[in-house]
């Protein structure tokens, strides 16, 4: 492989990582986040951090007041 396509190949897989790893769900989106920065599981701070994030992804993912959901394009 030429050192050219290297960065190609290493953005095409975490692209792809990244695009599977969606398919979890929020809960364990929120401990992946508070793992990848260095908490480790069952610490103080990962408890806090794991309670922070899951709070902030389910207010990512809900309808603002009053908005109905719509049909997927897909």
């Amino acid at each position: 492989m030429k050192l050219t396509k290297l960065p190609f190949a290493l953005f095409s897989t975490l692209t792809l990582a990244a695009g599977l790893s969606a398919c979890g769900s929020i809960e364990s989106a929120a401990q992946d986040d508070c793992t990848s920065i260095g908490w480790q599981i069952g610490s103080k701070g990962y408890q806090d951090c794991y309670k922070a994030r899951l709070y902030e992804r389910k207010l990512d993912y809900s309808l603002p007041p009053g908005d109905k959901p719509s049909p997927s394009l897909i």
